[in-house]
């Protein structure tokens, strides 16, 4: 097992591991909350890669990584994924109006 230290390298990395071998890579979320800490952990039995944090902000790339995962596992692996957002047009879609009373 690999600890990565650098967040670009793992996301890297792992985007990488899963392009080469989509049918049997995995990505494990492991996060204990008496010690503050988040794993991540990329593995497809012949490699394994791991992140380890403990910072609270760390979360918002956590999402990231997410995202770009569901779009490779939806669209393939060779999906575009240079904007590592993941969503196409989600800010587009009108809001949805409150049950309120009618003025």
């Amino acid at each position: 097992m690999v600890y990565i230290t650098s967040w670009d390298e793992f996301v890297d990395r792992s985007v990488q591991l899963f392009r080469a071998d989509p049918e049997s890579t995995r990505y494990v979320m492991k996060y204990r909350h008496c010690d503050g800490k988040l794993v991540l952990k990329v593995t497809d039995n012949r490699e394994c890669l791991k992140y380890k944090t403990d910072q609270a902000q760390e979360a918002r790339k956590m999402e990231k990584l997410n995202s770009i995962f569901f779009t490779l596992m939806s669209r393939g692996p060779d999906a575009d994924i240079s904007d590592g957002t993941g969503k196409e047009q989600m800010d587009t879609q009108p809001t949805k109006k409150g049950r309120g009373r009618k003025q």
